[in-house]
């Protein structure tokens, strides 16, 4: 892994990605070994406080009965509802007020597994001067792969720290690498 502290510069963004109860051990939908990457994650975001590199972290925060929910015949069981603890950004997470924070999985009519989907995302990253999108979190082969082709596709250069973020499933995690490597992406 590249190091965080050699690489980070002014034109970079890092985007911490749904690390949220619901998504680590002991939550709704848990991806296995989640906690393992909260140390890296903390490790980039110290780093980039400290040189004034925006952070920026999203968060699932679905309405009780979302469509994405088998109840209502999508794949997923019910996480991550608003204002429950399995919402939550993990405890451990480090937190800031300087970091921004993206609310996605809102909306009653559709998913949105990628943090530029109807966010607005975008707009802020191009008006902080972010070039360069560095990406961990939660999940690998879910949200982290589509954030990362949406921000591809709108012209960022991305970077996944492989360190800080997990699967699912360990088969789909390693398409996911292909498809980004394939993609444009660059995997630290």
């Amino acid at each position: 892994m590249i190091d965080s502290h050699q690489h980070l510069q002014k034109s970079d963004g890092l985007l911490v990605i749904d690390v949220q109860w619901d998504f680590c051990p002991g939550g709704l939908l848990p991806v296995p070994d989640a906690q393992k990457i909260i140390g890296v994650l903390n490790t980039w975001i110290q780093t980039a406080l400290e040189r004034e590199v925006p952070v920026y972290t999203s968060r699932d925060w679905h309405p009780r009965g979302h469509l994405s929910f088998r109840e209502k015949g999508g794949p997923w069981p019910p996480h991550c509802i608003q204002d429950t603890d399995g919402a939550q950004f993990h405890p451990a997470l480090h937190r800031d007020e300087k970091i921004l924070v993206i609310t996605k999985g809102t909306r009653f009519d559709m998913d949105q597994n990628s943090v530029f989907e109807e966010t607005g995302f975008s707009r802020q990253l191009f008006h902080d001067g972010v070039r360069r999108l560095i990406i961990g979190g939660l999940a690998l082969d879910g949200c982290v792969l589509q954030t990362a082709l949406d921000a591809l596709h709108n012209g960022f250069e991305v970077h996944i720290i492989e360190d800080a973020t997990r699967p699912m499933n360990e088969e789909e995690g390693r398409r996911a690498i292909e498809r980004l490597v394939k993609a444009g992406a660059v995997i630290l």
